[in-house]
């Protein structure tokens, strides 16, 4: 569930899930923090961008 206004909505398809993923990973760039999504020490956007992994190990499903 994502929420939104502390009104939770269900993400019933894949390109609402990515959009979410997406949002989130963009969040440091967006905050001039990084200057692409996967420098960002503390996010799993480097899962998704680079072979090397992020801090915490994730598995695809």
């Amino acid at each position: 569930f994502w929420q939104q206004d502390n009104h939770p909505i269900e993400l019933s398809t894949n390109e609402m899930i990515d959009q979410r993923l997406n949002y989130l990973h963009e969040n440091p760039v967006t905050a001039v923090l990084v200057t692409e999504a996967q420098y960002y020490k503390y996010s799993s956007a480097v899962d998704y961008y680079e072979e090397r992994g992020g801090l915490v190990p994730i598995t695809f499903m």
